[in-house]
């Protein structure tokens, strides 16, 4: 309900306005009448109605005087001029301080009725902008761990998303401005306690193992950000002040490693390999880091004197020039986001874009290419057995060792990949897709049954054991909407056929079909059908 306030220093005035306005009607309601502008003043400051009907000349402080008071005081109501006179001068000066609309002396019900009604859909609007811009806020705030985690992922494998609120605030929340950053690329070895474990024992081994990580760091006093990777790679970003030593951080983050390694071993029993970037003065650099980690572990030649699993990288690491610029890291985590939704299509465009002729991989001798698809095949081995699939009976260990072993140059080696991500993608699909058609339509009926609760994406998923983010993508693939839009879609149907029976008044429906803001609701309704619901109903 609006409120409003009346200024005036005629009695009979302020009578006939409290009388001809249809208060119920316009879901107005009263809250205070002055007879001079320092009283107007008063009531306003502590008040704050929604609307002010002033008059222009009065004792004390005019009506005028008022309003500037007002408005420097960031007054943002409504306010509308009643007056007898027809002054161009003090036109000009209300038009100047921003009054919304004019009622002559004396006015008729019909154009009391008429100014009132625009400047309450004038209200109406700002409101429902004002909650969508709020909702809009709450979201950035619900998804900012989310969105942080993306881009920090981005970062660290030279991706490309962008958060909303742009990188500062995301340095400012990280304390990555002014800092110096060295990398760690983490490998789980599959051998002894992890070996023919369960896809949920191995999810809870990475997750043992991430704790045991991000403690030591804690320990060690370094900053760090521990980020899973593609199935058994996991990463530890650290980071000091630039003022600090640079070999000293070198030392430390070393030492670190090696205590990593002992600690999952002796309190997990899990077998680490751990491969070490160099050291970078600049944050837009911590993506070479990452790559020089994935090297330096990939190809284990240079080991840490006193810590023989941790491997730091060197130029002389690379046993070929132009593996200088393949970059696989962000390829890899592409590659296993793909097959693990089973996304052909999104694999082999991945796929393209990382054979190109200007990547460098034309340039790898045939050791270099087996290699790289030796990894390859390994990350896309350990991300479908996350989802309960193994590859083993589709290419054992000694098959894909000879098939590498024939591939003569990168045109061949691009070949093999796409090929089996083809078969991998085929053949998995069609039972992934009757299970993800049965999720699906459980969420459908769902929300039909819910849709005037305030549900949401994450109660759905928690309903069905589905990461949010992979519940979204499966939803928009088989529905063509997003949850968001589907679920607005159903409650407005439903509030259509509310509308039409005439039964209940729009606050009534608006709270029925899951929204508690009526001009938020009609915004909606208009939006989706055309016309407000008054309008639809008079239709």
């Amino acid at each position: 309900m609006w409120t409003l306030a009346i200024v005036d220093d005629d009695r009979q005035v302020l009578g006939g306005m409290s009388r001809l306005i249809p208060w119920e009607q316009l879901g107005i309601r009263p809250i205070g009448e002055a007879m001079d502008g320092e009283e107007g003043l008063r009531l306003i400051r502590a008040a704050k109605p929604d609307i002010v009907i002033t008059d222009i000349y009065m004792p004390v402080m005019n009506g005028l005087e008022m309003i500037e008071q007002l408005r420097k005081q960031q007054f943002d109501g409504k306010i509308i001029i009643l007056s007898g006179y027809s002054d161009f001068d003090y036109a000009r000066k209300a038009l100047r301080l921003q009054v919304d609309d004019y009622l002559p002396k004396p006015a008729s019900p019909a154009t009391i009725r008429e100014v009132l009604q625009r400047v309450i859909a004038e209200l109406s609007e700002k409101r429902a902008a004002e909650n969508r811009e709020q909702e809009l806020q709450d979201r950035l705030m619900q998804y900012e761990p989310y969105l942080e985690r993306e881009w920090v992922k981005s970062v660290l494998t030279g991706g490309t998303f962008s958060p909303p609120t742009g990188p500062y605030r995301m340095l400012d929340r990280l304390g990555w401005k002014g800092a110096q950053f060295m990398m760690l690329a983490l490998e789980i070895k599959r051998q002894g306690r992890t070996e023919g474990i369960s896809a949920r024992d191995w999810h809870l081994f990475r997750f043992a193992v991430g704790n045991t990580v991000e403690e030591l760091a804690r320990q060690d006093g370094l900053r760090s950000y521990f980020l899973e990777l593609h199935s058994h790679h996991m990463t530890l970003l650290l980071h000091k002040p630039l003022s600090w030593p640079a070999e000293a951080f070198r030392s430390e983050v070393l030492a670190l490693a090696g205590r990593i390694i002992e600690s999952v071993d002796r309190y997990l029993q899990v077998k680490l390999r751990i491969g070490a970037g160099l050291r970078k003065d600049d944050w837009t650099a911590i993506a070479d880091s990452t790559e020089e980690a994935f090297q330096a572990l990939a190809e284990r030649r240079e080991p840490d004197a006193n810590h023989p699993c941790v491997y730091v990288y060197t130029d002389a690491g690379f046993r070929h020039p132009a593996a200088r610029n393949v970059r696989p890291v962000r390829f890899f985590q592409e590659m296993a986001d793909a097959v693990r939704t089973f996304d052909e299509p999104r694999a082999l465009l991945a796929l393209e874009d990382f054979a190109s002729s200007d990547s460098g991989v034309a340039q790898l001798s045939p050791g270099e290419l087996a290699a790289l698809g030796t990894q390859l095949f390994a990350i896309l081995s350990f991300t479908l057995y996350d989802s309960g699939h193994k590859l083993d009976d589709e290419l054992p260990p000694a098959d894909l060792s000879k098939e590498l072993g024939l591939i003569e140059n990168a045109q061949q080696w691009k070949a093999w990949v796409a090929e089996k991500v083809k078969r991998i993608c085929r053949r998995f699909t069609p039972n992934e897709n009757l299970k993800h058609k049965e999720t699906v339509e459980f969420i459908i009926q769902y929300i039909h049954e819910h849709y005037a609760e305030n549900i949401h994406l994450q109660d759905v998923a928690d309903q069905v054991y589905i990461s949010k983010n992979y519940l979204s993508t499966l939803f928009r693939q088989f529905t063509g909407e997003t949850f968001g839009d589907y679920l607005t879609r159903v409650r407005m149907e439903k509030a259509k056929s509310m509308v039409l029976e005439k039964k209940l008044l729009i606050a009534e429906i608006a709270e029925r079909v899951g929204y508690r803001n009526v001009p938020y609701f009609t915004t909606l309704f208009k939006k989706h059908t055309g016309r407000s619901p008054t309008e639809f109903y008079r239709a």
